[in-house]
């Protein structure tokens, strides 16, 4: 009878089991292996352990004879397992130091004790080709006992030291997968997961999942159905080009020289390629007299909280005054309608409103943009002192008004001068006689008097 034992790290052999009665699942059995014993649980027996033979790698590795299994094995043997499960750690932690004193280019993933010590296996993971001889000198130095180095690769070492994937769920080459198979960059391109992140469909291991191969046949099957996406046919109305596939809903997506898109279905699609008559199957929803779906409308009762609304009710202060009078107010009368000659003269009255507004308005825009009146006009800016009493005439003929007295400078409090800074930063002229004199009364202290007249409290002082 043929049973398959699992050891460490979902390591799985075959083996032949020299008994009638047949083992139960997970039971521990001493078999033999080279040079020496070792310990393992039963994985499958009969049939089942026959079939996964026959597909599995580990089952086809060898056309040697298989190897016995011992006996079953009892509770001293199951405790010295155990125990060496402990030291490995240890060993594992020892040979990672020397590795990195020789500073070689491997890892160290796992190590695995026999039953008998008489051997110990280095299970490492390299790019290239590394020479660790030296390495095994010094382990075997170290342990007093035979090491073999056994090189894996990325998926056998995540298998080996075991996960939870991407679903949460434990990973499948440590579970249930039988064998290991490279997973090709045109998985995940016929499953248009080529354009996604590399990160979100590569496994534990860093190369792509395993799992992309369970749907890669329904894909391939699927698709040659459909035409190919980019490829131009002729339909019904006329060539149109191939813009997306959808091989779940089983439609096409067309588009035409103009670039309008349509949507087809794949059975419609083949009618119009083969020039047979198009059988559109409606929805029930639609097919109706007037071919558009009729929503009913279905009165609705109001809620009772918006049928009758509770009407405000006055306050104190409202109700103060009518007590005092104690009377109600008087109602207002009605308003007595205006005569034809009443409105007449109101319309006539808005009517030159606006015709005035609209004559300035007109005048203002004939006018040149240089000569348009902007605001309050002010006096011709002067530089040239002169006395507030005498008025002495400006070069210009025209009279200082609200000037200060000798010897005041433009800008000092008194001089009834006073510069204004626009918005942008620039500087106006000065006020004329009726804001500058009040104004600088006001900040600047006392103001002169305007030229040619007497001041209200006896002239400037």
């Amino acid at each position: 009878m043929v049973i398959e034992v699992s050891f460490k790290g979902n390591r799985r052999e075959f083996f032949d089991w020299p008994f009638e009665d047949a083992p139960a699942v997970t039971t521990a059995v001493v078999v033999e292996v080279e040079r020496g014993e070792d310990l393992g649980h039963v994985h499958a027996t009969g049939d089942l352990a026959l079939k996964r033979k026959a597909g599995t790698t580990h089952g086809k590795a060898s056309s040697n004879p298989l190897r016995k299994a011992m006996r079953a094995a009892n509770g001293d043997e199951i405790t010295r397992a155990t125990q060496q499960r402990a030291d490995e750690y240890h060993v594992r932690v020892r040979a990672i130091e020397k590795v990195r004193a020789l500073g070689l280019d491997l890892k160290i993933s796992d190590t695995e004790w026999q039953l008998d010590k008489k051997r110990l296996t280095v299970f490492f993971t390299a790019e290239q080709r590394v020479d660790f001889r030296q390495l095994v000198r010094q382990l075997e130095g170290s342990l007093g006992t035979r090491v073999h180095m056994w090189h894996i690769g990325v998926r056998d070492e995540a298998k080996r030291v075991d996960g939870v994937g991407r679903c949460g769920r434990q990973l499948c080459s440590a579970s249930w997968l039988p064998e290991l198979i490279p997973v090709k960059s045109s998985v995940a391109k016929d499953q248009h997961l080529s354009t996604l992140n590399p990160a979100q469909i590569s496994g534990a291991c860093g190369r792509l999942m395993c799992c992309l191969r369970y749907e890669h046949e329904f894909y391939v099957t699927q698709r040659k159905r459909f035409p190919k996406e980019g490829k131009i046919i002729t339909t019904a109305l006329g060539e149109e080009k191939v813009s997306s596939l959808d091989i779940f809903r089983e439609t096409v997506t067309l588009r035409n020289p103009v670039g309008e898109s349509r949507i087809v279905p794949l059975v419609q699609l083949r009618q119009e390629m083969a020039g047979e008559p198009v059988t559109v199957v409606e929805d029930e929803r639609t097919a109706n007299d007037g071919g558009e779906l009729e929503e009913e409308v279905i009165p609705r009762p109001m809620p009772r909280q918006h049928r009758e609304r509770p009407r405000p009710q006055p306050t104190q202060q409202s109700q103060k005054p009518a007590q005092q009078a104690g009377q109600s107010q008087p109602e207002r009368p009605p308003r007595e309608p205006r005569s034809p000659e009443q409105k007449s003269k109101n319309r006539q009255r808005s009517q030159g409103r606006n015709d005035g507004r609209n004559d300035g308005r007109d005048q203002r825009r004939d006018q040149p943009r240089d000569q348009r009146p902007r605001g309050q006009q002010q006096p011709p800016r002067d530089t040239t002192p002169a006395s507030a009493e005498s008025g002495t005439p400006t070069p210009g003929g025209t009279p200082v008004q609200g000037a200060g007295p000798p010897g005041a400078t433009q800008g000092e409090p008194g001089s009834g001068r006073r510069r204004r800074r626009g918005r942008r930063g620039g500087r106006r002229g000065n006020l004329g006689p009726e804001q500058g004199g009040s104004q600088g009364g006001q900040q600047g202290g006392e103001s002169s008097p305007p030229s040619g007249g007497d001041a209200p409290n006896g002239g400037a002082e």
